[in-house]
């Protein structure tokens, strides 16, 4: 199957038995693992009412009956499926590699792994590829994982790319609810970041953020002087390492702390990973975090 190598069994035995819940109420239309915006059948008690003529009476509450004498019916949180849609930044620069794999490839597994325990909780899982503008789109379906996995095969870094248009489109196509996960290395202003998310956001859908870096990147341990050119516009400038090192380090550690409180102040799942990070321990780190959140409802 195209794309099956983005779907690495050591990564799955690692993380194959947690789940992928959604952190805000969700739209379906089958049983599944996240909270719905109706009541229904589930174990999580959520509230009383009064009877009415015509309701089940194994749903009456009858220890509330033997203490007030009056009749109530139990009613519990719906269980439902949601979408989950991989949102991925096909831009020049998430080709940048200084050994092992490139911020695409790494996040093309990302994507591929979360997909597959979406797929398993019986969600609808889907993919839109950007850059300056949208280049692919799968619609979430429960029978779209292997289109998700070819279009990750196929994908390819190609033109410089902007949040702002593209996001803006995407949300076009989310009317329902669910769950988006942002994969990209964010080389724009906090500002702009926020802007071009903020939309996603306010359609109530629940949002997590990858922001994947090169080690390069982050420690920049470069150590003769060259000249480096920025992958989005070509532009070649002179550098000695040596004497830029830690301006640099600041800044980009600046960058990504403002990113971290932005994210945080909209309640958006925010996490860093470094593409020399393996990806099993990654994952188990951000999944096992946002379960122990979900549990306390």
């Amino acid at each position: 199957m195209a794309g099956a190598r983005f779907v690495d069994p050591k990564v799955l035995s690692r993380v194959g038995n947690l789940e992928l819940l959604a952190r805000t109420v969700v739209d379906g239309f089958i049983n599944g693992l996240h909270r719905a915006p109706f009541f229904g059948a589930s174990i999580d008690f959520a509230e009383h009412r009064g009877y009415v003529a015509g309701d089940d009476i194994r749903r009456v509450d009858w220890r509330l009956y033997a203490r007030t004498d009056r009749y109530y019916i139990k009613q519990y949180e719906a269980d439902t499926n949601t979408n989950f849609t991989i949102l991925m930044d096909v831009s020049r620069s998430m080709a940048f590699k200084s050994g092992g794999v490139s911020k695409l490839e790494y996040g093309s597994y990302l994507g591929a792994c979360l997909g597959y325990l979406a797929t398993r909780q019986r969600d609808r899982v889907g993919i839109i590829t950007f850059d300056q503008d949208l280049v692919t789109h799968v619609p979430p379906s429960a029978k779209h994982f292997d289109m998700v996995l070819h279009t990750l095969d196929r994908v390819k870094a190609e033109r410089s790319g902007h949040l702002s248009a593209p996001l803006r489109k995407v949300a076009e196509h989310f009317k329902r609810r669910g769950i988006l996960l942002l994969i990209s290395d964010f080389y724009d202003e906090p500002e702009a970041i926020l802007d071009a998310i903020k939309p996603l956001k306010f359609l109530g859908n629940d949002l997590i953020v990858f922001h994947v870096l090169d080690p390069q990147e982050i420690n920049f341990d470069y150590d003769d002087a060259s000249t480096f050119q920025d992958l989005e516009n070509g532009e070649q400038v002179p550098v000695v390492p040596q004497s830029f090192r830690d301006e640099y380090r600041s800044l980009i550690q600046e960058h990504i702390r403002s990113l971290t409180a932005k994210f945080s102040e909209l309640r958006i799942d925010y996490a860093l990973l470094n593409t020399a990070e393996p990806l099993d321990r990654a994952l188990f780190s951000y999944l096992s975090s946002r379960e122990k959140l979900m549990r306390v409802r």
